[in-house]
Parts: C-alpha cells; structure tokens; sequence
C-alpha cells in the first residue's frame, strides 16, 4: 500500500475542510441539496492527488460532517451513501488522472458525474426498500435534485484543473529552453 506523501495530505486537509464549510453557506440559503455543495471540493480533490487519498478523503468527509453537524444525516443513510458515491467517484478520476495526466478534464468528469449519479439512485433505491418507502420515488427525486449540482461542478472543476496544471508546470526552465 502507498503512503500519501505531505502534499497530498496537505491537500486533503484543505480540500477537506472545504468540503465540511462549503455546505455550512449553501445550507444558509437553503441550497445545500441542490448544488451538492460537499461534493466540489472532493471531487475536485481527486484531481490533484492519488486514489487512495481521494478514496479515503472523500469517503470520511461525509461521516465526519455528518457526526459533527447532522449534515448529512445518518438516518437516512445519505451520509453512508454519500460516502460511497464521493469515494467510488473520486477512485475513478484519480486513477484515469494517474495513468493519463493531460487527459482533458471533462472526458474524465461527464462519466464519473453519471457513474455517481446512478450508483446513488441505486443506494437509495434500495435503502428505501429496504426501509418501507416509495424506492421508485425516492430514487427519482434523487437523480432529478442533484443536476443543478454538476452542472455547478461542471462549471467550476475543469477550469481549476487546467488552471492548477499551467500554474505549477509552469514556462520551462531557462536550462531546458536553450538559453
């Protein structure tokens, strides 16, 4: 197993105490459903750093918001399943990151954002059978609440990454340029 190296802790850490304060401002105006607030920096956080950070990273950042605020709630299990989703979602990215690096960042992000859509209607279809109530409904509210949210993540994400990526690879050095 790989250790996470101090930047991509360090990462996790900010992108993770984003991701427990984002949804805190969104919840205000009463947005927290909609725009998936939780999700952006998790996902973003993928980007950047290895699949197991991500992985793990994305899959405790619910659970802990979940025990410290309510948001989301355990019962339902949204956050479990959150948890599962955001982790399922943020392995996939990293690992497409990691074996193509330049790859353009929404190739990576439209089929990861349906992946995680779908494996979440699935969760709660069947979390809702199991708990008595209308699955079909529930599933649908569900895939139908969140568009708003990657549509959000689709406008913000991508340009990050490129941003991040010009950012610190940067004019090559003088050494490499011939000067």
């Amino acid at each position: 197993m790989t250790t996470a190296t101090p930047r991509e802790l360090a990462h996790a850490g900010v992108f993770g105490a984003a991701a427990m304060l984002l949804p805190l401002f969104f919840h205000l105006l009463q947005l927290g459903k909609v725009f998936m607030p939780m999700y952006l920096p998790l996902i973003a956080l993928a980007f950047f750093v290895r699949a197991p950070t991500a992985m793990t990273t994305a899959l405790v950042v619910p659970m802990l918001s979940g025990l410290l605020t309510g948001m989301p709630p355990f019962h339902p299990p949204i956050a479990v399943m959150m948890g599962i989703e955001l982790a399922l979602m943020a392995a996939a990215i990293s690992v497409v990151v990691d074996r193509f690096p330049d790859v353009n960042p929404y190739a990576v992000l439209v089929p990861v954002l349906l992946l995680g859509r779908v494996s979440y209607v699935v969760m709660v279809y069947g979390a809702a059978q199991l708990m008595a109530l209308p699955a079909q409904l529930l599933a649908s509210v569900s895939m139908l609440s969140g568009w708003p949210g990657i549509v959000l993540m689709l406008a913000v994400i991508p340009p990050l990454v490129i941003l991040h990526r010009r950012r610190f690879r940067g004019p090559l050095p003088r050494k490499e340029m011939g000067v």
